[in-house]
């Protein structure tokens, strides 16, 4: 089991670890297999792996090195061991807290007085915990309905500018459809005025035509010769 591991020293997950050494998750999970299978010694819960500062140099290493990644591996499973047999070999003094508690009855009240001042001052703290995590709920209860009251302002005012853009719509819409009624109308009188030019034309044509015709019928005629030619001036 590992013993290099300092009091709350902050444990990272692989996802964290991938960020911090700038690599993909995937490529953590395969360097931290390459380890283990050259004898390196992680922290587990249950499967999962649980990195330490150490374990990410160690990441960083792999992903700089030149040599083949098991040397390098290797390598760092030598550097963990000689850690580790450093930190079985030190010794860690533990003061017996009973042995060292003063014998004279006045310093041990002076002891207890301290010791009753500071769960004093803990238990003040906690209360005003409470009360910044009591204020904090209101905050954001208070946030929540803000919230609420702006995206029901924001969405009634979307319903609104809806209303006036079909509203006008609608206007801009029977604007053109009666525009397009007065043009068919004007066109429609254009065209039958068209039309009854063209037959006043057609009639005058006729008309020139016949005089034509009892002109040179006239010219054409030898006898009373004059009178043959007043006569079309008579019809």
């Amino acid at each position: 089991m590992r013993r290099d591991i300092q009091v709350n020293e902050r444990a990272f997950s692989s996802k964290e670890v991938a960020e911090e050494v700038g690599i993909a998750t995937p490529t953590v999970r395969k360097y931290g297999q390459i380890l283990e299978r050259n004898g390196y010694e992680f922290l587990k819960d249950g499967d999962r792996r649980i990195f330490v500062q150490s374990d990410i140099e160690a990441l960083i290493s792999l992903r700089d090195t030149d040599k083949p990644l098991d040397d390098t591996a290797k390598d760092l499973v030598r550097d963990q061991n000689e850690r580790l047999q450093e930190t079985s070999t030190t010794d860690v003094a533990l003061p017996d807290t009973y042995q060292n508690l003063p014998q004279d009855p006045h310093q041990l009240r002076e002891v207890l007085m301290v010791l009753a001042n500071e769960l004093a001052a803990t238990r003040e703290m906690n209360v005003q915990l409470t009360n910044d995590m009591s204020q904090l709920k209101l905050t954001v209860s208070r946030l929540q309905q803000d919230h609420h009251v702006i995206s029901s302002t924001v969405g009634n005012a979307a319903q609104k500018t809806n209303a006036k853009i079909e509203t006008l719509t609608r206007q801009q819409k029977e604007h053109y459809e009666t525009l397009l009624e007065q043009e068919q109308q004007k066109s429609e009188l254009l065209q039958k005025e068209i039309q009854n030019m063209r037959e006043e034309q057609t009639r005058e044509w006729r008309s020139q035509n016949d005089f034509n015709k009892r002109l040179e019928e006239a010219i054409e005629k030898p006898r009373d010769k004059w009178g043959g030619f007043l006569s079309l001036f008579r019809k």
